[in-house]
C-alpha cells in the first residue's frame, strides 16, 4: 500500500502538532514500529518548526509525504527567502545552544536530509527520508 498526504498549513504554532499526527497516523496504519514513528516525527516537527520560527515572508507552507510501508519521504516547503534559510545553515550549533539544533537532530534521526532552494518560486525545501523496516 502507499499513502500520499499533501498538506498546505498556516505558518502558526498549532499547525505544527496537526501535520505530526496526520503523518504518525498513517505511518502506524501502515504497521510502522513506535521507534521509526518517533523519529520521523521528531524530525518533521523541527523541520515545521524552523518554517514557523523563520519563513517570514510567507503566511502558510507545506508539508508533503509519501510511505509505502518500506521508506517514508517527507517535503517540508516553505516561502521564505534565502535570509531567512540561514538558520538552517548554521549545522554547528552548541549541544546547549537556544537555537541551531534543527539540522542535527534531523540527520540523527533520517537516513537522508537534503536543503535546497525551491524550484520556480521563493522559498526552500526541507527533504528527508527514513526507512521503515527495522
Amino acid at each position: 500500500m502507499k499513502v500520499v498526504i499533501e498538506m498546505t498549513l498556516p505558518r502558526d504554532a498549532g499547525s505544527a502538532p496537526l501535520a505530526r499526527h496526520t503523518l504518525d497516523a498513517s505511518l502506524r496504519g501502515l504497521g510502522v514500529g513506535p521507534d521509526a514513528r518517533a523519529d520521523i516525527a521528531l524530525a518533521l516537527s523541527e523541520a515545521c518548526a524552523n518554517v514557523i520560527q523563520h519563513a517570514h515572508a510567507s503566511q502558510q507552507y507545506e508539508v508533503r509525504a509519501r510511505m509505502d510501508g518500506i521508506r517514508c519521504v517527507v517535503d517540508v516547503i516553505d516561502g521564505g527567502d534565502r535570509v531567512d534559510r540561514a538558520s538552517w545553515e548554521r549545522a554547528d550549533a552548541a549541544p546547549h545552544a537556544e537555537n541551531g539544533r534543527g539540522l542535527q537532530l534531523i540527520r540523527a534521526c533520517t537516513e537522508q536530509l537534503h536543503i535546497s532552494d525551491r524550484m520556480h518560486a521563493d522559498g526552500s525545501v526541507v527533504h528527508f527520508e527514513k526507512s521503515l523496516v527495522e
